[in-house]
């Protein structure tokens, strides 16, 4: 089976999981409510199979990823936002949405038209140099400390740790995403390091919930979900290790 085949029936093997964990996951919550929060509750599944999509085809690298992803964005940031408003939290969510995930959509689609495409319509993806490796591991541990002690100094669960774990489940995932959509804005293929860490991090935190509280169904939801993105994260490695080495002396940065 050729590579272009193999990703467009593990496209399909994902989606129909992530549909179907969505659709477990709104009927789970469907329950009596006013009106407005199942609107809001069916407009963000619908949100997060725009999300799985996205994801998808950016492990493919298709362009039509960051279309799929600003919409996401969009209706993500508005929820976080109601959210806020009716006094839950949200408000953090949906400020790096809009001010920062949502221009980062536009920057990617200009930078992937800019570097072109293969024969299989793939963005020339590309490599970080062994210097812009040493900053983004730099980066992501510097973020990560200056995350945690503003987040911990606010948080007030297990406060007589010394280490607070979860700030620390909270915290990793967050800089993984940053720095993964940077790198893919830009279509380097070291972003997938950190989305596989966005994954990682956050069955850990799901599954550290489901401990404490083994009836949390949403919790298990949760697992499921991001065991669906590790596994597309994992193919998004795979093909992208191959789409940056075509032609690598042409595509690694010096």
């Amino acid at each position: 089976m050729d590579n272009k085949k193999f990703n467009k029936y593990f496209s399909v093997f994902i989606l129909a999981g992530m549909t179907v964990v969505t659709l477990v996951a709104t009927a789970l919550k469907f329950g009596p409510s006013d009106p407005q929060a199942r609107i809001l509750l069916l407009v963000s599944a619908f949100g997060s199979l725009i999300g799985v999509a996205s994801s998808v085809t950016s492990a493919s690298g298709l362009a039509i990823t960051f279309l799929f992803g600003l919409i996401n964005v969009l209706i993500y940031g508005t929820v976080c936002l109601i959210n806020w408003y009716h006094g839950s939290s949200g408000l953090g969510n949906a400020l790096l949405h809009f001010l920062f995930t949502g221009p980062m959509q536009v920057i990617g689609f200009i930078q992937w038209k800019k570097r072109g495409t293969n024969t299989e319509g793939a963005v020339n993806a590309r490599r970080l140099s062994a210097g812009k490796r040493w900053l983004a591991t730099g980066a992501f541990i510097a973020g990560s400390v200056i995350a945690y002690l503003i987040i911990a100094r606010f948080d007030r669960s297990e406060a007589d740790s010394f280490i607070k774990m979860a700030v620390v489940l909270d915290v990793l995932p967050l800089m993984c995403n940053i720095l993964g959509q940077v790198l893919m804005s830009t279509a380097y293929m070291e972003q997938w390091i950190f989305w596989i860490g966005v994954n990682v991090f956050s069955i850990a935190m799901w599954g550290n919930t489901l401990a404490r509280d083994p009836g949390s169904s949403y919790a298990l939801i949760y697992i499921i979900k991001y065991s669906f993105y590790l596994l597309n994260g994992l193919n998004g490695m795979r093909n992208w290790l191959r789409l940056s080495s075509e032609g690598a002396t042409g595509q690694q940065e010096a």
